[in-house]
């Protein structure tokens, strides 16, 4: 009886050192699901801070933003001061131009500071319905003259305009990267949202470089990935250098990829 009572006190302490070798994993899981931060859960990363306020996805390290004159006066030593590999602007897009005569005021200020402080910079154009699409795209070629290692032309589509605009808006838009194709020897980037994806591009214009716009979410999904280069994932950034909310964007794929879109003289 005495040999048994020894054998059952061993086995109740082995038991007893499970239980509480299983209750302390317990608990610090439960810590850890507490105090880890959202992001890992949702791809997203918070940033916050004196330089920068903004979600980013943590998973993508190449990181950009783009402005026209509507974000006001920009201090580019400032941006090109910030150094966490999460948040520093490693490439920009400006707008250049908008329909059949309208050149952004800040366009060649931006365009000379990007190159100044070797920012990799792009250019685009915003669309307009109801202009005429080879003079849209003549004000572009007059105002922009892309560099090696520039990106290469970007169409700023957003909208579609109505009636007789909203049906020639395909064959209008082709023409226009048609002719700067033509000019530039290469196909523009598309940058647009996901209803003109869904309407448009995925029917007339899978063929080009895509830019989305798309907020409020960890990832991309419901797109052909293979020809999606670039995504805007915030406009309400906040950065050191830039008066207003600025728009973030993110290059999705490996580093050495960029060169598919950018020019080679």
């Amino acid at each position: 009886m005495r040999r048994r009572k020894n054998h059952t006190t061993l086995f109740d302490s082995i038991l007893n050192a499970v239980f509480r070798v299983k209750n302390l994993y317990i608990l610090v899981l439960t810590f850890l699901l507490a105090t880890y931060p959202s992001s890992v859960t949702d791809g997203m990363r918070s940033i916050a801070g004196d330089e920068v306020n903004l979600r980013i996805p943590f998973h993508y390290k190449t990181h950009g933003i783009d402005l026209s004159h509507h974000n006001g006066e920009v201090n580019w030593e400032k941006i090109s001061s910030h150094s966490d590999h999460l948040s520093s602007v490693k490439f920009c897009f400006i707008k250049a131009t908008e329909g059949t005569d309208l050149i952004d005021p800040k366009f060649a200020e931006h365009w000379e500071s990007l190159k100044k402080h070797k920012i990799k910079r792009g250019a685009y154009h915003f669309f307009n319905p109801s202009s005429d699409p080879r003079l849209q795209a003549l004000n572009y070629i007059l105002s922009v003259k892309l560099e090696d290692e520039d990106f290469y032309p970007v169409l700023d589509w957003e909208v579609v305009g109505n009636g007789r605009d909203r049906r020639n808006i395909e064959s209008n838009v082709k023409i226009w990267l048609d002719v700067i194709e033509k000019h530039y020897g290469v196909k523009p980037i598309i940058y647009t949202n996901r209803f003109i994806y869904r309407d448009y591009i995925t029917r007339s214009f899978s063929e080009y470089p895509l830019w989305i716009s798309q907020y409020e979410v960890p990832s991309l999904e419901g797109y052909d990935m293979s020809n999606v280069f670039f995504w805007q994932y915030s406009m309400k950034g906040k950065m050191e250098g830039i008066e207003t909310n600025v728009d973030f964007n993110v290059f999705m794929k490996d580093d050495f990829q960029i060169e598919k879109v950018t020019l080679r003289q």
